[in-house]
């Protein structure tokens, strides 16, 4: 699911309505937003964004996601070096990232649910994915406070087109 703007699989870019159903997708809520550009503004070596798009993934226990770039923004946000967002909500994952699609030289580490992980600038286009989501690690508290059921949710926020 994506906030504000939706994935067209046939063009392999991003537009304001789904292409399968013409549905507009929904904004980003302000409070997101305004969390993104807080974490965003913790670091002083990449540009501050605007995001213009929030990804939505939802990870079951048995999810997974293989290294793989995030370059579907515009040529100009990707040069400028312009940083994603990443918050994760939710179980543990082991994220893996490096200079190369291959899993056994990528570094490893935890990104525990309230983690916000940022890549820009000459991170921007390190290789990442997700190898696991380690099962039972939601805080007690959050599930508690929102029933909110086993796996990982994760918020990605990009601003597609360079406003600069």
């Amino acid at each position: 699911m994506s906030l504000r703007k939706n994935w067209d699989l046939t063009t392999r870019s991003y537009g304001p309505t789904r292409p399968f159903d013409g549905a507009q997708a929904p904004t980003i809520p302000e409070a997101l937003k305004t969390i993104a550009q807080a974490a965003n503004s913790t670091v002083s070596e990449f540009p501050q964004i605007d995001p213009d798009i929030c990804i939505v993934n939802y990870y079951t226990n048995s999810g997974k996601l293989g290294l793989h770039q995030d370059k579907d923004e515009s040529k100009s946000s990707i040069n400028q070096g312009l940083p994603f967002i990443s918050i994760s909500i939710g179980d543990t994952a082991e994220f893996m990232f490096g200079d190369t699609r291959d899993k056994g030289k990528a570094t490893k580490i935890d990104l525990e649910s309230g983690d916000v992980l940022i890549l820009g600038g000459e991170s921007r286009l390190l290789f990442h994915g997700i190898s696991h989501v380690k099962t039972n690690t939601t805080p007690t508290w959050l599930k508690e406070a929102t029933g909110l059921r086993p796996g990982r949710i994760n918020l990605t926020f990009r601003q597609v087109l360079a406003s600069y």
